[in-house]
C-alpha cells in the first residue's frame, strides 16, 4: 500500500439529514476512484459503508464506515457518518477525526434539521466545511432555490463553486466558476465527462457569480483586497490560492453540486477536494488537555485518536484511529495516555466498510483501524511512551430515551450486565446504570432504534435476552399541614420487655429542603441517649415512604414529648416508636405526592409548531415561550417527567424526523389528586403482589 504525506491526503466526514443521499455520493466516489467495479443502491442493500445486516435491512446508515481511494495522487479518506438522529454520537465522533465536513443537502428537502446539527457541530470544532447539493436529477427541484435557503439560514460566508447547467432530469452538466469550463457528464452513470466552453446563453450569469467568488476572496485577505482595488480583479492564480486560503480560514464555504446515483459531477466534487480543500498538513497544531501542543507532522511524537470502536465477528474489536501527529506502526509500544495503560500496536488495516487492507503504518493526517487492543475503547488517546499527549474527551450527546430492562431468565444478570457494559464501551452514546430507589436497570440511547439495535446486538453476542418495560418516576412525597402524633412501642413477653414513646410534631419546609430533625425534649422526659434511635426511626420511616413508597422530603419533626422506662426502653423501641409517630402524622397532615419537572427545549420547523405544542399542553406541560431560529422554532416548555416516557419516538413521528429536543430536571411539583389516586393505588396492588 502506498503512503501517502500529509499534504497529500484528505479527510472528509460526511454529514447531513438522514436521506440526502450521503451513502449514494460515496458509492459514486469509490466508484470513480476505482475502488469499486459498480455503484451499490441502498435499496438492494450491496453498498459498500451500509454492509452491516440492520442497515442493509432498514435502509439507513447506523453506523460511520470508513472508505478511502485515490485521485490526482492524494489519498482521500471518507468518514461517512449516519444521518438518522438515533445514531447522532457516531457524527459527533466522525467529524472529531475529520479535517473538512461535507454536508450533504438533498435539492428536493432542502435545509434539514440534520443540515442544521452538523452545521453547528463544525462551528463546535472548528472545521472547514462545504455544500453539496445533492439529487439535482429530481422532479421540481431548484439549485438556486436551494442556494438562497442555505445562504438565509448560514450566512453570507457562502459561495458557489459550481453550478448544474440546468437543474432536473436533464441535470448532466457541471460549470466549475473558477476554471470557467463545464463538464458534461455521460448519461450512462459512468462518471466520463467531456470538458467544453461556457455557451454564450449562460456567460453572463457565470461572470456575476464569479464576480462574487473572487470579491470573497479578496475580502479575505488584506494584500489581496488592495490588489483586487487597484486591479479591479485577481489573476486566476491568486483566485485559486485565495481561494484555498479562504476556504481553510472559514471565510468562505463552498458549495458544489451532484447527482450522485446518475454519477452526475462526482468526478468535479473529487477534483474539488484534491484542488481546493485543506490537507491534515494546513490544520492548526492539537491541542492536549493540560494545553501541549502536537503538529500534523511525521516527526513529532505520536498523538492519535480512537475515535470509534466495533465489534466484528472472527475479527473481534476494530478500533477506529485518526494519527494527528507521528507514525503509527505494527508492533509499536505506545501508551493509552487515557487509561494510563501501555497498548501493543498489533495490526493496522485502511478500510472500505468491511473490506480491510493491511498496512505497515499510518502517516501524520491517516486514519486507519486497529485490531484487539487490550484496554483502549472510544475516546481514548494513543500516544508516545516518552512523551505522554491525552486529547480532551469526546463530548457525546445526552441520552434522550430511558427503558427499564430486566432478564427474561433468572441467573443471567451477570452476563447481561457484562454484555451492556461491554456495549457502552464500543458506543459511549449508550449508558447504563442500576437505580437502587427504583431497584431497576435503565439503559438511556439517542432513541427507540438505537435501544432496539443495542438489545439485538446483546442477544446476538452474548446469548441473553431481556424484557423491556416503563422506568419507574422517582415521585417523591411530601406534606402541606401541619400535626403532631404519638407513636408508643409496648411490648410484654415474659422477662425484660420493650418500651418506647415519643411525640412527633411535622411541618412542611421549601422544596429542596430535605428532612430536618428537631429534638425539643425538656426535663428528660426521653434520655437523650434514646433521642438519635428516635431520629433514626423518623429517617427510615421517610426512605420508605409512606403514601405509597416514595421517599419523604421537605419536612421538619420536632420530637417535644415522650417518656420511657427505666428498664424496658432500647434504642430498638424508640426506633419503632419514632417511625410510628411519624407515619401517624404524616397521614393527618395533607400529604401529598410530588413529580418531577423538566425544563424541554423543543427546536421545529415552524410548520409543525401547532401540532408540537398541543401535543405538549396535552401531556400536562406548560408553555413558557418561543423563539425564532430561521425556519425553526424553538418551544420552551416545563413537562412531568411521567408524561415525557419515549417523547423522541412521538416528537419525530410529529414532525417527519425534522424536530430535536433537550432535557433538563427543573423542580419537583404535586402531582394532581386524580393521578396521585392512581399512582397510590398502583403502588399498593404491587406491595400486594410482591
Amino acid at each position: 500500500m502506498k503512503i501517502f504525506n500529509a499534504q497529500h491526503i484528505r479527510n472528509i466526514g460526511i454529514g447531513g439529514h438522514s436521506g440526502a443521499g450521503k451513502t449514494s455520493l460515496v458509492e459514486s466516489m469509490l466508484y470513480c476512484m476505482g475502488k469499486t467495479t459498480r455503484i451499490g443502491q441502498v435499496e438492494q442493500g450491496n453498498t459498500v459503508s451500509d454492509y452491516n445486516e440492520d442497515e442493509i435491512e432498514r435502509q439507513i446508515s447506523i453506523n460511520t464506515s470508513l472508505l478511502h481511494g485515490e485521485w490526482n495522487q492524494h489519498k482521500i479518506n471518507l468518514i461517512d457518518t449516519p444521518g438518522f438522529s438515533d445514531f447522532f454520537g457516531d457524527v459527533v465522533s466522525g467529524m472529531l477525526a475529520a479535517d473538512i465536513v461535507m454536508i450533504v443537502v438533498s435539492a428536493s428537502a432542502g435545509v434539514e434539521v440534520g443540515t442544521e446539527r452538523v452545521r453547528q457541530l463544525a462551528d463546535k470544532y472548528n472545521k472547514p466545511r462545504f455544500y453539496v447539493v445533492n439529487k439535482l436529477d429530481r422532479e421540481n427541484v431548484s439549485f438556486d432555490d436551494i442556494y438562497q435557503d442555505l445562504r438565509e439560514r448560514f450566512g453570507k460566508k457562502l459561495i458557489i463553486a459550481h453550478i448544474p447547467m440546468e437543474s432536473g432530469p436533464n441535470f448532466f452538466s457541471v460549470v466549475d466558476i473558477i476554471k470557467q469550463k463545464v463538464y458534461k457528464y455521460a448519461t450512462d452513470s459512468s462518471g466520463k465527462y467531456t470538458e467544453e466552453d461556457i455557451p454564450d446563453n449562460i456567460q453572463s450569469r457565470v461572470d456575476e457569480i464569479r464576480m462574487e467568488l473572487m470579491e470573497a476572496v479578496a475580502e479575505s485577505d488584506d494584500e489581496l483586497l488592495e490588489k483586487y482595488f487597484d486591479a479591479g480583479e485577481l489573476t486566476q492564480e491568486e483566485i485559486v490560492t485565495g481561494f484555498k486560503k479562504a476556504v481553510l480560514n472559514q471565510t468562505i464555504v463552498p458549495i458544489v453540486c451532484t447527482a450522485a446515483t446518475r454519477n452526475v459531477g462526482v468526478k468535479s466534487l473529487l477534483n474539488f477536494i484534491t484542488e481546493y480543500l485543506p490537507s491534515p498538513a494546513d490544520m492548526p497544531p492539537v491541542k492536549s488537555v493540560d494545553g501541549k501542543e502536537r503538529k500534523p507532522s511525521d516527526s513529532e511524537p505520536l498523538a492519535a485518536l480512537v475515535f470509534k470502536t466495533v465489534a466484528e465477528a472472527h475479527v473481534g474489536e476494530l478500533s477506529y484511529v485518526r494519527v494527528f501527529s507521528g507514525i503509527l506502526k505494527s508492533g509499536d509500544e505506545v501508551l493509552n495516555a487515557t487509561q494510563d495503560s501501555g497498548e501493543r500496536i498489533g495490526q493496522i488495516y485502511v478500510l472500505n466498510g468491511k473490506e480491510k487492507t493491511s498496512v505497515d503504518q499510518l502517516n501524520a493526517g491517516d486514519i486507519g483501524a486497529l485490531v484487539k487492543l487490550k484496554s483502549t475503547h472510544t475516546g481514548d488517546t494513543l500516544s508516545s511512551k516518552t512523551d505522554p499527549f491525552k486529547l480532551p474527551p469526546i463530548e457525546f450527546p445526552e441520552a434522550l430515551l430511558h427503558i427499564a430492562v430486566k432478564p427474561k431468565t433468572k441467573g443471567d444478570e451477570d452476563k447481561i450486565a457484562n454484555g451492556l457494559h461491554i456495549l457502552h464501551e464500543e458506543d459511549p452514546t449508550f449508558l447504563v446504570r442500576y437505580d437502587p430507589e427504583l431497584k431497576q436497570t435503565i439503559v438511556s440511547g439517542q432513541g427507540e432504534l438505537h435501544l432496539d439495535i443495542i438489545l439485538k446486538r446483546l442477544k446476538q453476542r452474548f446469548g441473553v435476552d431481556v424484557d423491556v418495560d416503563k422506568p419507574k418516576i422517582p415521585y417523591r412525597e411530601t406534606i402541606k399541614g401541619k400535626s403532631e402524633a404519638q407513636g408508643k412501642y409496648k411490648k410484654q413477653t415474659g422477662g425484660r420487655g420493650q418500651y418506647g414513646d415519643c411525640h412527633l410534631r411535622l411541618e412542611p419546609m421549601e422544596r429542596g429542603s430535605g428532612i430536618e430533625f428537631v429534638d425539643a425534649i425538656v426535663g428528660g422526659v426521653i434520655p437523650g441517649k434514646f433521642i438519635p434511635a428516635v431520629e433514626k426511626g423518623v429517617r427510615e420511616a421517610c426512605a420508605e415512604g409512606v403514601l405509597a413508597g416514595y421517599p419523604v422530603v421537605d419536612i421538619k419533626v420536632t420530637c417535644f414529648d415522650g417518656s420511657y422506662h427505666s428498664v424496658d426502653s432500647s434504642e430498638m423501641a424508640f426506633k419503632i416508636a419514632g417511625s410510628m409517630a411519624f407515619k401517624k402524622a404524616f397521614l393527618e397532615a395533607k400529604p401529598v405526592l410530588l413529580e418531577p419537572i423538566y425544563d424541554i427545549e423543543v427546536k421545529v420547523p415552524e410548520d409543525y409548531m401547532g401540532d408540537v405544542m398541543g401535543d405538549i399542553s396535552s401531556r400536562r406541560g406548560k408553555i413558557l415561550g418561543m423563539d425564532s431560529d430561521g425556519r425553526f422554532q424553538i418551544i420552551r416548555a416545563k413537562v412531568p417527567l411521567a408524561e415525557l416516557h419515549k417523547y423522541t419516538t412521538s416528537l419525530r413521528s410529529m414532525t417527519q424526523g425534522q424536530g430535536i429536543f433537550h432535557l433538563e430536571f427543573s423542580h419537583y411539583e404535586e402531582v394532581p389528586p386524580d393521578i396521585a389516586e392512581k399512582i397510590i393505588e398502583e403502588s399498593k396492588k404491587e406491595k400486594e403482589e410482591a
